[in-house]
């Protein structure tokens, strides 16, 4: 039945998405599930899907990465910042243990909803050195506090662990805030963005920020070490290259203050 489901959803997002004007196919491996066929169905980077796990470019961005840097997952405890997706169900499914979660508005970090744990990247309620890989997707441009987010990161991961994740980049050196969170209050900085949310809906999802290349800066500033932008390239074949993030935690640095 679940299978049928997830076939139904497949086919459902084809014919939504579909524009004949950008309709393209190619034999290729995908870096998570392999031997594949590509469809392009429209022009955006996420109209390009892997017909067998529906992965977008970004996802097998970051699936490359994560199989040349950190290499064999079956001996590693992961943390993913997501509860499904073609990224999910590859952790899922090649890590020793995946430990994984969503924001909830109404949810007390650390609970559950449906069985999924609700947690605030910014304040987890994870131990220290519990993980070594943490993973997210386009998810730290709607966090109030990333550089809090950061450190929380870095200290949940174990001496040598990485973080890899991917937020949407500009080519700008430095990063654009275009909301803040003040003594309990939100100002905006610039007119309001919003993304979409398998939870909350169609745009409903607040854009605190357009990250620029400083995001590195960032990352170190929070204690990692060999922060870096990498091209994961085009596995696709259809001119859609991902931009993954990558940091280090050094096996000696000590934890940064999260105050």
């Amino acid at each position: 039945m679940a299978s049928d489901l997830r076939l139904g959803q497949k086919l459902r997002f084809v014919v939504d998405s579909l524009d004949w004007r950008e309709l393209r196919a190619r034999v290729g491996g995908c870096p998570l599930c392999g031997p594949t066929l590509f469809l392009k169905l429209q022009r955006d980077q996420l109209g390009t899907r892997c017909v067998r796990c529906g992965a977008s470019p970004i996802a097998m961005g970051i699936a490359a990465v994560v199989r040349e840097r950190f290499g064999d997952l079956s001996q590693s405890r992961v943390y993913e910042a997501s509860s499904r997706g073609p990224l999910f169900d590859f952790l899922r499914r090649e890590a020793r243990e995946l430990v994984y979660s969503d924001f909830f508005d109404d949810v007390q970090p650390g609970q559950e909803r449906g069985g999924v744990r609700c947690e605030d990247l910014q304040a987890l309620t994870f131990d220290d050195e519990s993980f070594d890989l943490c993973t997210s997707t386009e998810v730290f441009e709607h966090v109030p506090d990333d550089r809090r987010g950061f450190r929380e990161l870095h200290r949940v991961l174990r001496p040598g662990g990485q973080l890899i994740f991917t937020v949407p980049l500009s080519d700008s050196e430095e990063t654009l805030e275009r909301a803040l969170v003040e003594e309990g209050g939100l100002r905006h900085i610039h007119p309001p963005n919003y993304h979409d949310d398998l939870i909350r809906g169609s745009g409903k999802v607040l854009v605190f920020r357009d990250y620029g290349r400083d995001i590195v800066q960032r990352l170190r500033a929070a204690g990692f070490t060999l922060a870096e932008i990498v091209d994961a390239g085009d596995p696709s074949g259809m001119g859609h290259r991902a931009q993954v993030v990558t940091a280090r935690k050094s096996s000696t640095s000590p934890h940064p203050s999260c105050t």
